[in-house]
């Protein structure tokens, strides 16, 4: 299994009910600035008339995490289905691991004195038989969709095979696995949302990226 998570984000209205979701499924801190996921806006114009966007984001359980390898006691590391994960109990708090993501994904939670992030809430529910994560469950406009990169037939790389996409910072080199689909009747607002310089895949274009970085991973 390899998990990740395609996000629609035209379709994210910031109702904020994935965040909620979230804090109540994985006992995540209350606060602002206590957050496992959370909605970046994004703020320009087209010829002069301004619009908002709305990027839902979180941990990218990249590949070639930097989390990881920064990480001086494996308190991050990768699990089950490629899942980069923290253990609260092996943390020191030394922080590299923040100061390595390039997605600002994790935070201190207060009550463990230790690093916490996004688990895909794999301890929570995966585990435990549910199909999908209480971010996906929850939203209204169904921005998310879990699962298995590895399932050729499964929803989620049918939906990769279908329509184009983009990762954020790819830049880093770190193969993250949130993938933002690209809006297929509105490029004028995709192409001046998204930021110069993106690459636009398609599921040809970047499942050698990933198996070439999980080969890589494993022979680690």
């Amino acid at each position: 299994m390899n998990y990740a998570m395609v996000l629609d984000y035209q379709n994210c209205i910031n109702c904020k009910a994935c965040e909620v979701a979230c804090k109540e499924q994985n006992g995540v801190q209350l606060g602002a600035d206590k957050q496992r996921i959370w909605v970046s806006t994004y703020e320009n114009s087209i010829f002069g008339n301004p619009f908002v966007a709305f990027h839902p984001s979180q941990c990218n359980h990249c590949v070639d995490a930097p989390c990881v390898s920064v990480c001086p006691t494996g308190a991050s590391y990768f699990a089950e289905g490629g899942l980069v994960m923290a253990n609260k109990d092996k943390c020191i708090l030394c922080k590299g691991c923040m100061e390595a993501c390039p997605y600002d994904a994790r935070f201190v939670d207060d009550k463990y004195v230790a690093v916490d992030k996004c688990t895909f809430c794999f301890d929570t529910r995966i585990s435990k038989g549910e199909t999908t994560t209480a971010c996906q469950a929850t939203c209204p406009t169904k921005v998310r969709l879990f699962g298995d990169l590895d399932d050729e037939k499964g929803e989620l790389v049918q939906l990769l095979k279908k329509r184009k996409f983009f990762v954020l910072k790819e830049s880093e080199g770190t193969v993250p696995k949130l993938f933002y689909l690209f809006p297929e009747k509105d490029t004028s607002f995709a192409e001046n949302s998204i930021g110069k310089g993106t690459t636009i895949h398609t599921w040809e274009s970047y499942k050698p990226v990933i198996d070439k970085a999980v080969a890589m991973r494993r022979k680690s």
